[in-house]
C-alpha cells in the first residue's frame, strides 16, 4: 500500500498522495472533524464508493502542520479527515449519516479521552450544496432528541487541508490491535453503541 515507505520524510508518502487524490476530476470531496483521525478514518473507509481517505489537520493558521505541533492546541488546527467518494455510488447526505453515528455532537471541549481544541468537531463543506446538507442534518440531529445537551458541531467553509504524517495513515490497519484497544478505552465504543440503540429503540 502507499503508506509503506522507509523514507525519514515523515510526509514521504502522505503528501504526494494527497496531491494525486486531489487531482482526481472523478472524485468528490468531503472533509470532517471528530476528534482522533484514525476513529473517523475507519468507518469511512469501510463503505462502497469511498475512493480513500486521508487523515489531516484543518482549520487553523499554520502551514504544513506537525502532529506536534496541532497537539499543542496553538495552530488553531483540528484532527479531521478528508473523504474522497464516487458521488454515483455514496451520496454526500450517506457521509453525514456515517460521520454523526462516529462522534458525540454535544462536547465542546475535544472528543472522549482526547481533549483539548483540536480534538473538537466540526463539518467541512466544499461548495453551497454541501454547506446546505450539512445545517439540514445537523438541524436534524437537534431536533431528534437522541442526545442529551445542545449540539455544538459546527458548519464551516472548507480551509486547506493538511495530510498528517504517514504512520497516521491507514492506522487502524496497521496497528490494528492497539487501535481497537484505544476505541475501546478512549469511551467512543460505548457511546457510539448506545446511539445505535436509541437509533433500534425509535425504529421499532
Amino acid at each position: 500500500m502507499w503508506w509503506n515507505s522507509r523514507a525519514s520524510d515523515p510526509f514521504a508518502n502522505s503528501r504526494p498522495e494527497f496531491a494525486r487524490l486531489e487531482e482526481r476530476a472523478d472524485l468528490a470531496k468531503a472533509t470532517f472533524a471528530g476528534g482522533c483521525f484514525w476513529c473517523i478514518e475507519a468507518p469511512f473507509e469501510q463503505e462502497e464508493g469511498i475512493e480513500a481517505v486521508m487523515s489531516g489537520y484543518t482549520g487553523g493558521q499554520v502551514e504544513h502542520p506537525t502532529y506536534q505541533q496541532v497537539l499543542t492546541g496553538r495552530t488553531g488546527h483540528r484532527e479531521s479527515v478528508r473523504v474522497y467518494y464516487h458521488p454515483e455510488q455514496i451520496s454526500y447526505q450517506q457521509l453525514l449519516d456515517i460521520y454523526w453515528l462516529q462522534i458525540d455532537p454535544t462536547d465542546d471541549g475535544g472528543q472522549f479521552s482526547d481533549r483539548g481544541s483540536e480534538y473538537t468537531t466540526a463539518i467541512y463543506t466544499h461548495d453551497d450544496d454541501q454547506r446546505r446538507l450539512a445545517e439540514q442534518s445537523r438541524q436534524a440531529v437537534e431536533q431528534s432528541g437522541r442526545y442529551q445537551g445542545r449540539i455544538v458541531t459546527e458548519v464551516l467553509p472548507a480551509e486547506p487541508f493538511y495530510p498528517a504524517e504517514d504512520h497516521h495513515q491507514d492506522y487502524y490497519l496497521r496497528n490494528a490491535e492497539r487501535y481497537q484497544r484505544y476505541h475501546a478505552l478512549s469511551g467512543r465504543r460505548a457511546f457510539i453503541e448506545s446511539v445505535k440503540d436509541r437509533l433500534q429503540g425509535e425504529k421499532r
